[in-house]
């Protein structure tokens, strides 16, 4: 599939970069999902990257990683 983008003038660079950095997007997300997940799943502290989580990282963890979702879902994203 080839798909085409114009952008006229530098009234629109910034409209140019966001789209030619869609995929940086998505993978700073997958990264922040990745420590959030590292919390939630193996109790890897967020403030102590060798310590052990705490009870209310944990669940800081979990509902940040369940809003990413939603706010994802919203605009019809995913990180898979």
């Amino acid at each position: 599939m080839k798909v085409t983008i114009e952008f006229n003038g530098i009234e629109e660079k910034e409209d140019a970069r966001t789209a030619l950095d869609g995929s940086k997007w998505k993978l700073a997300m997958w990264d922040l999902d990745q420590l959030l997940r590292s919390t939630t799943k193996y109790d890897v502290s967020l403030l102590k990257r060798n310590g052990e989580a705490s009870q209310e990282e944990y669940e800081i963890a979990k509902k940040v990683r369940e809003e990413i979702r939603e706010i994802l879902q919203e605009y019809n994203l995913s990180l898979e």
